[in-house]
């Protein structure tokens, strides 16, 4: 077996369908690859999509769950593993515990906060795993675009900037993950030697 991916992305169902067929895309790609899914358990939306996919290519997928979100309506009952977990917090833990790299696909505010988060944790120095987006549509171009603000107006090195992968094509994504190395002057906005 591959890698394990954990995939963030929303899990609203009043989204467009194309959205909804690249968490599938997404899904069937990271089953070709031979990577297993680590998300967060849900059924609907991007979640249940990609899950689907994982699973109808012969994939492997693992939801961890917060035991508020274990109803009939929200979880995915058919997952290679499920675990349920009291609290956001343990769930975040836990899913990046068990990644080796991470990818957000097209969400709201619960992704938006996860990949920052995790890739803040990159930027400290917590791991070194790559991070990357899925631009599906172009969703991501206004969060790519403030990203390079910030950089230019100084609040972020060039070599944070790298941390973030991004592609349009989940093939694409995965390879550009797989070749990914930790920028050798990450900790000198620490050390504060320009």
């Amino acid at each position: 077996m591959g890698k394990s991916i954990c995939v963030y992305c929303g899990s609203s169902d009043k989204v467009p369908q194309r959205y909804l067929t690249a968490a599938a895309a997404m899904g069937a790609a990271l089953a070709a690859s031979g990577d297993s899914l680590v998300f967060g358990g849900g059924r609907t939306g991007l979640m249940g999509a990609l899950a689907d996919a994982v699973l109808e290519h012969g994939g492997y997928a693992v939801g961890i769950i917060p035991d508020f979100f274990n109803t009939e309506q929200l979880v995915h009952a058919g997952l290679s593993e499920l675990h349920v977990v009291e609290s956001m917090h343990l769930r975040k833990e836990a899913m990046a515990e068990r990644a080796d790299g991470f990818i957000a696909l097209p969400g709201g505010f619960g992704t938006f906060e996860e990949l920052f988060e995790i890739l803040t944790w990159a930027q400290i120095g917590l791991h070194q795993k790559p991070v990357g987006v899925l631009n599906a549509y172009g969703y991501f171009d206004p969060l790519l675009d403030l990203v390079e603000h910030a950089r230019s107006e100084g609040f972020l090195y060039v070599e944070h900037r790298s941390l973030l992968i991004d592609d349009e094509d989940p093939a694409g994504l995965l390879a550009k993950m797989a070749a990914f190395k930790t920028p050798d002057n990450l900790s000198r906005w620490v050390e504060r030697n320009e």
